[in-house]
């Protein structure tokens, strides 16, 4: 229509030049040129439609130092990558699937393989504040979108080697592939890396007992290293999709060097053999509109931790867990006209075989048995979009919740909702409501010693809570993103230190709160000029508060405004230049966490990105993140008698090599998903 346009009114000029040229002589007429018209329209970044809004992705990292689509999701509206922790502002909590199917992955799986998955091979990516039921997920969703393989493409795939160099140095490499023929469609996705982390921190109890205080000083320094093994590879067929996802960690072991006001000890985590998580799901869908599927979970894991004062052993734990879980599901669909209606069931099934024994014998309880959960759910959800612009999703889910502790019925309402008559402004609102669940291991009866001072504790108490969220954004010009938020978790949880009045003892243990409850806006503004710079401005000023009237056996009531704001940059010297430059800020102001007060943080991160060889598939990737260490907070505790002060001196900086080679012009791909962290038995 706008070229239309245009053609139009370049011949309405014609036609009165001509006109003109007449008037002033019959006889003659003489020939007129007009100057070019260039008509320039800009591709748009965002596009809303029932309460989703779908990003074009791509094209915002384009000139990105980012090779994987975990560092790309950094850059969608709304979205922070904190250290490689995906958040989503105005929601308290973001599953990450592809292609709209989830996969049951504990979340350090799932970021592995979003990490071992390039960036090249992303479509778009959908934000979703609210999923409809049919996802078979509770609120926030990122739903990775990705390119499809087509029998023309022939063997396509990437190779990928690293280094990352930060207090130790880390290494590894990945292969992404695909292929498709006649009706089969084959990915695989394979990344092997070796990693060593440090940590530090510095703390300060002012412990009160027995009377009078004392001061335990303690400096930690915690490291660990191992080998990750993680492997993706799925198998479609006309209407079949099998999904393989594993990984496997070995040489896995860690420990913590501890010196202070009881002296120096050494706490050693050393694992018997490999961590293994298996997950395989098969899924099939009809033509007719119904989808059923269903994935079984296998994790297991055997760790012993043995603490030392100077050569003298103290104490230690075996800790092992192996859970199985098996998860099916049947939904349907029924479309008619514009209105869709669709309605499924839900069942999920874990059972958690784990145990503890403490060395020598009574030094802790320890546990051993097994313990299972259920959950089983069954949803109807409506969808329609009308002609004068309002469309929307609606669903109401009835969901079941037993474990060997607490059984209890919830209902969970969703809402998404999108009005766009124009491009220039789209309104979004979306209400949901979420379950949280603890981690399998929170909830047995365990104790880990961080030191003699120091402990963990499990929380058989601990229950699920509720999260209800509410947001409304204005997106105008398909770009330029402010979204108003709400947010309230009952019984939300915390884990935090505790001085105990009962003994010399620094004790953490998650815990439910009454609520946690927080307010704010973000604001998410693009910038460039011209191919040279491109920008996105990121502002979210909120209000958080949170309250418990029995923290152990103390209550408080925290309560802060915060403000978030980033500054991402991009430039290129040309407009096909094979080299770009980023540049980004990122400065949080005090926060909260319970009854614990968090210091300012800020960081810079750099980096630039050389594309070279035929058709440019080759590419080398530098990036310094954190360059000035800055991105650790100190936090203090001074309320109802507790005095304690942690400072975190992690090594945030790091620099980060990454090459790339990519045949067959490929256009990589991955199939992720998640639940919360649920495994593992270092909580």
């Amino acid at each position: 229509m706008v070229m239309k346009r245009v053609f139009i009114i370049v011949l309405a000029l014609t036609a009165a030049n001509s006109v003109m040229a007449q008037a002033v002589s019959t006889d003659t007429i003489e020939p007129r040129q007009l100057n070019e018209v260039v008509v320039k329209g800009e591709k748009p970044q965002i596009k809303g439609q029932e309460g989703i809004m779908v990003v074009d992705l791509p094209d915002i990292v384009k000139d990105k130092p980012v090779s994987n689509i975990l560092e790309a999701l950094g850059y969608l509206p709304g979205v922070v990558n904190n250290n490689g922790m995906i958040g989503l502002a105005g929601a308290s909590d973001v599953t990450i699937i592809l292609n709209g199917e989830l996969t049951n992955m504990p979340i350090q799986n799932l970021y592995q393989l979003l990490y071992t998955t390039p960036v090249d091979r992303l479509k778009s990516v959908e934000v979703m504040y609210t999923a409809p039921a049919g996802y078979h997920v509770n609120g926030a969703v990122i739903n990775v979108v990705l390119k499809t393989p087509t029998p023309l493409d022939g063997l396509q795939g990437q190779v990928r080697a690293g280094y990352n160099q930060g207090h130790y140095g880390s290494y590894g490499g990945g292969l992404a592939a695909t292929y498709a023929v006649k009706d089969w469609t084959f990915d695989l996705n394979y990344g092997l890396a070796r990693s060593k982390s440090w940590n530090h921190e510095e703390t300060f109890s002012n412990h009160l007992f027995d009377g009078h205080r004392t001061m335990v000083e303690d400096d930690m320094r915690r490291i660990s290293e191992s080998w990750n093994n993680t492997i993706y590879t799925s198998a479609t067929y006309k209407r079949f999709h099998l999904t393989y996802n594993g990984q496997i960690t070995s040489s896995a072991e860690g420990w913590s060097l501890s010196d202070g006001t009881l002296g120096s000890f050494t706490n050693n985590y050393i694992y018997e053999g490999p961590i293994n998580y298996h997950n395989i799901a098969l899924r099939y869908s009809t033509p007719s509109g119904l989808t059923v599927g269903g994935d079984y979970t296998y994790y297991g894991e055997s760790r012993i931790q043995s603490l030392f004062q100077e050569c003298d052993y103290l104490l230690g734990e075996l800790n092992r867990q192996d859970i199985n879980r098996w998860h099916i599901y049947l939904d349907r669909q029924h479309q008619f006209g514009k209105w869709q209606f669709n309605y499924g069931i839900e069942y999920q099934r874990a059972d958690d075989s784990s145990s503890q024994v403490a060395y020598p014998a009574g030094e802790s309880e320890g546990f051993s048995g097994t313990s299972s959960e259920d959950v089983a759910d069954a949803y109807i959800g409506l969808q329609h979009s009308f002609d004068w612009g309002l469309s929307f999703n609606v669903s109401a889910k009835g969901e079941y919740y037993h474990n060997n502790y607490q059984h209890n019925w919830n209902f969970i309402p969703q809402l998404g909702a999108t009005y766009y008559k124009t491009p220039k402004s789209i309104f979004q609102l979306n209400l949901s409501t979420v379950r949280v669940y603890p981690s399998y291991w929170e909830l047995r009866n365990s104790t880990s010693h961080i030191n003699p001072y120091s402990k963990v504790l499990g929380n058989p108490a601990l229950q699920p809570y509720l999260n209800y969220a509410g947001q409304f954004s204005y997106i105008f010009r398909q770009k330029y993103v402010v979204t108003l938020y709400v947010q309230y978790a009952d019984k939300a949880t915390v884990q935090l230190p505790y001085q105990s009045p009962d003994e010399l003892s620094l004790v953490y243990q998650t815990i439910n709160m009454n609520y946690k409850r927080t307010v704010g806006l973000n604001l998410n503004v693009p910038l460039n000029a011209g191919y040279i710079w491109n920008a996105t401005a990121i502002a979210n000023i909120f209000n958080q508060r949170e309250k418990a009237d029995r923290f152990h056996d103390i209550s408080f009531d925290n309560g802060k405004w915060i403000f978030y704001g980033a500054l991402n940059n991009s430039f290129r010297f040309s407009q096909n230049s094979p080299v770009s430059l980023s540049l980004d800020l990122a400065y949080i102001s005090p926060s909260i966490q319970g009854l614990a007060d968090l210091s300012s943080m800020w960081k810079v991160d750099a980096g630039v990105r050389w594309q070279f060889g035929k058709k440019r598939c080759c590419e080398i990737d530098l990036l310094a993140n954190d360059i000035f260490n800055r991105w650790s907070p100190t936090m203090t505790i001074n309320h109802s008698g507790q005095d304690y002060r942690m400072k975190v001196r992690d090594m945030t900086r790091n620099l980060k090599l990454t090459f790339i080679w990519r045949f067959n012009g490929f256009k990589p791909k991955n199939d992720p998903g998640i639940d919360t962290s649920r495994f593992g038995t270092g909580k």
